[in-house]
């Protein structure tokens, strides 16, 4: 059996005394196919849906990342039993959990922990949750877990961490104050077995709230509307175990795509996750770069002079992201290290965290001719030549984003603090040099 934390092969992980870096010889031509791994963002509740059920679940597909091991480690925790069965797929047997008090040290290392809330609440009437760790990209407020829980019966008590309790939870209507995409999720996950039906609205609708509904309904739960902002839930007594397969990263997928843009590549996406590209495309192609799809793949050609479009009558053209099904959050700041390679001027807009832009500095100090306006929103100019740099990941997003960077620029770049990258990238490093990128490891 293999543990949640060992990979086969060279440990992917070292020890918390090491700081490990990669460092990137930039300037390489890349060229050839690379698959999406699973919905990491899916994977995350789809593991914590397994708490509902005393039978086994078997869950395929799901990208070996740091979130992914840290969250089976708590599941584990719980009283969990996890088995790696094969590569990607893990099969959780939760029927020996009893208590829901999550260690305080475990949920600090990733903002998931929150998601054991909804179907420990459902199963046991309790939890007890220590704050959640995760990215520093500004306050990601959790309100909306709290007034969903309390809208289905819940009794909530905040002091240095939340308690939520319920003799019994009822089916109601509850409109969210903010289309959440983990507030959704432990919303549905506590309304699948309560006392009658729950009409979420103003919910999230992403792909991976979409996953995460038809794992439970293959559990046996009744969730309706799947794929818009109004869900129906009509609860069950039960929940019972599955198979279930995790879809492909829709954010690794645009990733790949900023990273054929700014390395000057020809490069195809197996299997991408066609039907959840459709904004992801839209505003690549608003920097002049085209993408053709090929039956289940995608070829994105990123040679050639890219040329950002204006909006009517020549005013600046704008990225901003927004709820599903709008342009994701989690790409912007590949967006904006995209557009550096771009002529022509854009404005990318991050509406939902205040920190995420702050990475720009980064860019600017390898060459980015870029303005940050505030917290939320910069100017690129393009194209500005990158050079290669001493670097630090501060998420993941903007990890990848740097990551990118140093492929596209001229010189070496030594990026640290590579462990948030890896916390939402599956062996990055190995499946890039696969494309002729150099890039070393150095733990």
């Amino acid at each position: 059996m293999l543990r949640p934390g060992v990979l086969p092969g060279r440990a992917r992980f070292p020890s918390a005394y090491k700081m490990p870096a990669f460092i990137v010889q930039g300037g390489q031509i890349l060229s050839g196919r690379i698959r999406p791994a699973g919905n990491k963002n899916a994977a995350l509740p789809c593991i914590t849906a397994c708490l509902l059920s005393t039978e086994p679940v078997t869950l395929s597909n799901v990208p070996r990342v740091r979130d992914v091991l840290n969250l089976l480690e708590i599941m584990e925790s719980l009283g969990a039993a996890v088995e790696w069965i094969e590569g990607n797929t893990v099969r959780i047997d939760a029927s020996g959990v009893a208590a829901g008090n999550v260690d305080r040290e475990m949920a600090a290392k990733i903002r998931a922990s929150l998601l054991v809330a909804g179907p420990l609440l459902a199963r046991f009437g309790e939890v007890n949750l220590p704050p959640p760790g995760g990215d520093v990209i500004g306050r990601r407020r959790i309100d909306t877990h709290f007034l969903a829980f309390e809208a289905m019966g819940g009794r909530v008590r905040l002091d240095e961490g939340f308690h939520v309790k319920a003799d019994r939870l009822v089916g109601t209507t509850v409109f969210l104050d903010e289309p959440s995409v983990t507030g959704t999720e432990n919303a549905i996950m506590a309304a699948v077995m309560a006392e009658g039906t729950t009409l979420l609205r103003n919910s999230a609708s992403e792909p991976h709230v979409q996953d995460l509904c038809k794992q439970l309904n293959l559990m046996g739960a009744r969730v309706a509307g799947i794929g818009t902002n109004t869900l129906t839930i009509e609860g069950v007594r039960a929940l019972h175990g599955t198979e279930f397969v995790i879809g492909a990263d829709h954010i690794e997928a645009g990733s790949f795509m900023g990273l054929a843009a700014v390395t000057g590549s020809t490069i195809t996406i197996e299997d991408a996750p066609l039907d959840h590209l459709d904004s992801t495309i839209m505003g690549f192609r608003r920097l002049g770069i085209e993408c053709e799809v090929d039956g289940r793949d995608l070829v994105v050609r990123g040679e050639g002079d890219h040329i950002i479009q204006q909006d009517a009558f020549g005013a600046v053209s704008k990225i901003d992201d927004g709820p599903w099904p709008a342009f994701p959050a989690d790409l912007t700041s590949i967006m904006v290290v995209t557009a550096t390679q771009c002529r022509g001027t854009i404005l990318v807009h991050e509406k939902m965290f205040e920190s995420r832009m702050f990475f720009t500095d980064k860019l600017i100090g390898m060459g980015a001719r870029i303005v940050l306006c505030d917290p939320h929103r910069a100017v690129v100019m393009g194209p500005a030549p990158l050079r290669g740099s001493q670097l630090e990941s501060p998420d993941i997003r903007a990890g990848m984003a740097l990551l990118i960077a140093a492929l596209g620029a001229e010189g070496t770049s030594r990026i640290h603090n590579i462990r948030q990258i890896e916390r939402g990238y599956e062996r990055i490093d190995e499946r890039l040099c696969a494309l002729g990128a150099k890039i070393q490891r150095d733990d």
